[in-house]
């Protein structure tokens, strides 16, 4: 009886410490800013003129230009800011991205379309490891790195994302 329930509780530490893995903690320098560039694929998590880390991501099914209507596939360029973490998020973490702005709106709007939203940096599931440029304008990067980046951003983190 006695090893039965020793088994049981090992297998629940397991059971419980792969779920806690997805979040991890972070106790380093504050992620001031995040940088992204498009054509290199690169995005670095700053504090001030620091590089923190840098990682590689995925765009959108149509990578080149800036995001203007709703399904276009592309990612926004410009000035936004973190405005939500999504722990359930189906891409395994999400953090938002504050698309559209003003600007934005009122661009598509001219066009007489809907600028789309919900762009976020987020991971990716097993089906799209190793395709380039799949999300419909998102950032994506490997889910292990969503875990640290969604640990070191916080909502209210500007981020810039250049061509």
């Amino acid at each position: 009886m006695r090893s039965v329930t020793i088994f049981l509780l090992l297998g629940a530490t397991f059971v419980l410490s792969g779920c806690a893995s997805k979040f991890r903690s972070y106790n380093g320098p504050e992620v001031t800013h995040i940088v992204a560039y498009k054509d290199a694929r690169r995005m670095f998590l700053m504090h001030e003129g620091e590089i923190l880390t840098t990682f590689d991501f995925e765009l959108g099914f149509a990578p080149t230009g800036d995001k203007e209507i709703s399904g276009d596939g592309r990612t926004p360029e410009g000035r936004y800011f973190i405005d939500r973490k999504n722990p359930n998020s189906q891409f395994h973490l999400s953090l938002g991205i504050s698309y559209p702005n003003a600007a934005d709106r009122a661009y598509a709007a001219a066009l007489g379309e809907s600028p789309g939203g919900d762009i976020f940096i987020h991971g990716t599931p097993r089906r799209f490891r190793g395709t380039d440029d799949w999300t419909w304008g998102c950032l994506a990067v490997t889910d292990r790195e969503m875990e640290e980046i969604y640990a070191m951003v916080e909502v209210g983190t500007p981020i810039m994302i250049l061509p």
